[in-house]
């Protein structure tokens, strides 16, 4: 499929989410060589949560479609999931050598800019480019304004708007510790 016919079908699938009263104008489309893996819209006046939205959802979607197992794959077929490992691109600052491909050779297209929580979801997923139609500006206009969070995140912690504070690390290096001393982990 070309870009365009992309970028109209999450426009299509963002339009049916206002119409049918499911949540805003965000609709996603998840492609690997130019054809669609998986599609997502925004639901979250239809779940109440607020975590439903295209960008995650598509994610979400893609993810059942790539690994049959799930939810419990077993050791043994990591690596014919999503989690295979791949050798960390060249130039790139992780630690780690390999680390599991996710949603690499797949790209997103996106009816709006999206949030931080997605933007976000999309670097775990590692997917390789995202394509949107309306800007953070077009988006703010219509009152979703996520610019903020993306100042907000600049701050330091004692200046953000969500009060956030480190307490007792010592409780939470005991999980750390979990991980470090794990013989067979399984970076992703």
């Amino acid at each position: 499929m070309e870009q365009k016919e992309l970028m109209a079908e999450a426009v299509r699938l963002a339009t049916e989410s206002v119409e049918k009263g499911w949540g805003g104008p965000f609709g996603a489309v998840l492609t690997r060589d130019g054809e669609i893996l998986a599609r997502g819209q925004n639901r979250v006046l239809l779940t109440g949560d607020p975590t439903a939205h295209a960008e995650v959802e598509t994610i979400r979607k893609a993810v059942q479609m790539l690994n049959p197992e799930a939810p419990s794959i077993s050791p043994d077929h990591q690596n014919e999931s999503t989690l295979e490992y791949v050798p960390r691109p060249e130039g790139s600052p992780d630690p780690v050598p390999e680390r599991a491909r996710m949603l690499q050779g797949c790209s997103i297209y996106i009816s709006g800019a999206p949030c931080p929580m997605c933007m976000s979801a999309i670097y775990w997923s590692r997917i390789d480019a995202v394509y949107f139609g309306c800007d953070l500006d077009e988006t703010r206009k219509i009152g979703f304004d996520d610019s903020f969070q993306y100042e907000d995140f600049t701050k330091p912690l004692d200046e953000r708007r969500i009060k956030i504070k480190q307490i007792y690390p010592e409780l939470g290096s005991k999980a750390y510790a979990a991980w470090t001393n794990r013989l067979e982990k399984h970076p992703y």
